[in-house]
C-alpha cells in the first residue's frame, strides 16, 4: 500500500500516472486557449465564463458566477466585456421581468470554432484510434473526473476558502 493512498503500490502508480497525463492535459489546454482567447481579444478568465455560458447556458449572473467561483462584482466586469464585444447577450427572463438570463451570440462564437479546429480534427484523428466500447469508457472517465473536480470545487468554496488559510 502507498502511504499516501488506500490503493495498493502498483495500481497507486498508475493513479498518479493519470494524475500527471490529466494535469499535463489541463496546462495544455489552458495554453491553447489562452492562444485562441488572445486570437479574439478575449481574456482568459472572461473566456472560460464564455465557455461556460455557451455549454450550460442561457444561465443567469448568479448561476454563472457560481459555476466560474466568481464573485459577482468580479463577474459584473466580465459580462460588460463579453457584451461589449459582441459574444454574449443579456436577455430578461420571460419567467421574472427583473431577471437576466445570459446566452451567447452565433456570430461571434463562430469565430472561437474555427480557431478550434485544428484542435477538433486532431482529436477526431485521436477518437478514430479507439472503438466504440473504448471511446464510452474514455468519456466515462472524463465525465468521472469532472464531477471530481466539481465537488472539490464546492467542498472548497463551502469550507473556510484558501485565501483564508495563508
Amino acid at each position: 500500500m502507498n502511504s499516501e493512498s488506500n490503493l495498493p503500490v502498483d495500481q497507486a502508480a498508475r493513479a498518479d500516472a493519470v494524475r500527471d497525463a490529466l494535469r499535463n492535459v489541463r496546462v495544455q489546454l489552458s495554453v491553447l486557449n489562452h492562444h485562441i482567447g488572445a486570437g479574439v481579444d478575449v481574456r482568459d478568465t472572461d473566456f472560460d465564463c464564455l465557455d461556460l455560458i455557451s455549454i450550460y447556458g442561457p444561465l443567469t449572473p448568479s448561476e454563472l458566477a457560481r459555476l466560474a467561483g466568481l464573485k459577482p462584482a468580479t463577474l459584473t466586469g466580465i459580462l460588460d466585456r463579453l457584451e461589449r464585444g459582441g459574444w454574449i447577450a443579456r436577455d430578461r427572463d420571460a419567467a421574472d421581468r427583473r431577471a437576466v438570463r445570459l446566452r451567447v451570440l452565433p456570430d461571434r462564437n463562430a469565430e472561437v470554432l474555427d480557431l478550434y479546429s485544428g484542435m477538433n480534427t486532431r482529436l477526431d484523428g485521436i477518437c478514430a484510434d479507439y472503438d466504440e466500447a473504448q471511446l464510452e469508457m474514455i468519456t466515462g472517465f472524463l465525465r468521472r473526473v469532472h464531477d471530481a473536480g466539481a465537488a472539490a470545487t464546492a467542498a472548497l468554496a463551502e469550507g473556510p476558502g484558501i485565501a483564508r488559510r495563508r
